[in-house]
């Protein structure tokens, strides 16, 4: 099973974690509201977790333009 990290905005890979036995509690997952985890994490048929995330440049494009918080996706 790995974990694999992907920008919500623009979906490039940010990491993926290699790990055979970890716990949602080691990752926060615990703190995600049910809604939240539905949205952000999706199970792959064969073990590995997508994970939706968001990478350093879109945080920056965030910060610098906080208009952008009312779209989905704001790089296509």
């Amino acid at each position: 099973m790995a974990l694999h990290y992907y920008c919500r905005h623009c979906g490039t890979k940010v990491g993926t974690v290699d790990r055979v036995s970890i716990y949602s509690e080691q990752l926060g997952f615990h703190h995600l509201t049910e809604e939240e985890r539905l949205e952000m994490i999706a199970y792959q048929p064969n073990g590995d977790i997508h994970i939706k995330t968001i990478c350093e440049d879109c945080q920056e494009a965030l910060a610098r333009n906080p208009e952008l918080h009312q779209y989905e996706k704001f790089i296509h």
